[in-house]
């Protein structure tokens, strides 16, 4: 399944670099009662730990999408109003995504067993793993001081 998943993966950036297609995704910056924010390791790509989330289906709202994806790969269920921290651009290699992170600080969560997902934890904002993307690094920044900066991814 592993092997599966990262074969998907290489021929969906094969298939960026040459169509370029516009995707639109959302994250989730989960905060829990201590304040550490919650991050994921894929199953597939660079093992880097990164902010929950996913892409948005045709037709589906940004909140639906992130309520979908916090519950496949997490087992997040959103209890109260979520607040947006930005939407951001990744133009490199020729793509065009479009990023929204949203601040979900009421929730509850269940087991979650979503194959593409390796790891899952809680870490203080300060203690981030090593393995932590750099654009993850950048949001959990942007969340801190109170402001975004920049919306490139």
């Amino acid at each position: 399944m592993i092997l599966l998943l990262r074969f998907a993966d290489r021929a969906r950036r094969i298939v960026w670099r040459i169509l370029g297609p516009r995707t639109i995704g959302v994250r989730g910056l989960v905060v829990d009662q201590q304040g550490r924010v919650l991050l994921v390791r894929h199953s597939y790509g660079p093992p880097a730990w990164h902010l929950p989330g996913g892409g948005v289906k045709r037709r589906e709202a940004l909140v639906a999408a992130l309520r979908r994806e916090l519950g496949q790969e997490c087992g997040i269920t959103i209890t109260a109003p979520v607040r947006l921290l930005g939407t951001y651009s990744n133009l490199r290699d020729g793509k065009s995504d479009h990023i929204s992170v949203f601040v979900v600080e009421g929730w509850h969560q269940e087991e979650a067993d979503d194959a593409e997902i390796a790891g899952i934890g809680f870490f203080p904002p300060d203690a981030l793993p090593e393995e932590a993307s750099p654009g993850t690094r950048r949001r959990l920044a942007e969340w801190a001081a109170g402001e975004v900066s920049d919306f490139s991814w």
